[in-house]
């Protein structure tokens, strides 16, 4: 590592601990050459994502635009922003972890109804009347009977 005092390229590792919540590795190091002490973060290194959205466009994935479409369905209801966040960083962690780096839009919309659905319904049909663009009051009913058989 370069000292960042006399750009010396050796040093060693004084301390080591976890931070932000395990995500990366503080490291205290002290440059060989001049003695003195520099802060260092290794963290894993991830690929950004693309989503491929409904008409062929494509843009980087926003993790708060999942959060934010998550929030919006489940306005004046009684569910904890605490679950909100853990359900968009869940769907952000799928996506890393898929290996895939363009992802349809879809596919990220049926992860965030798959979640809604066990934490709220109404939630759920907020979410899937915007996602899907029911039509009409028949769709709407299509798939409120879905829901409805599923209990």
């Amino acid at each position: 590592m370069k000292c960042p005092y006399c750009a010396h390229l050796e040093s060693k590792v004084v301390d080591s601990r976890p931070s932000d919540e395990g995500a990366s590795i503080r490291r205290r190091r002290e440059c060989l050459s001049c003695h003195r002490r520099f802060t260092t973060y290794e963290t894993v290194e991830s690929l950004p994502l693309i989503v491929i959205k409904k008409d062929g466009s494509r843009q980087s994935f926003d993790r708060n635009k999942v959060l934010a479409g998550i929030i919006r369905a489940c306005e004046k209801r009684p569910v904890p922003y605490s679950n909100l966040e853990a359900i968009a960083e869940e769907i952000a962690q799928v996506l890393q972890n898929q290996m895939e780096h363009e992802i349809p839009s879809s596919q990220i919309g049926e992860l965030v109804m798959e979640r809604l659905r066990k934490v709220d319904e109404v939630a759920y049909v907020r979410f899937a009347s915007v996602y899907r663009q029911f039509k009409d009051i028949n769709t709407f009913m299509f798939e409120l009977n879905k829901l409805l058989e599923d209990k």
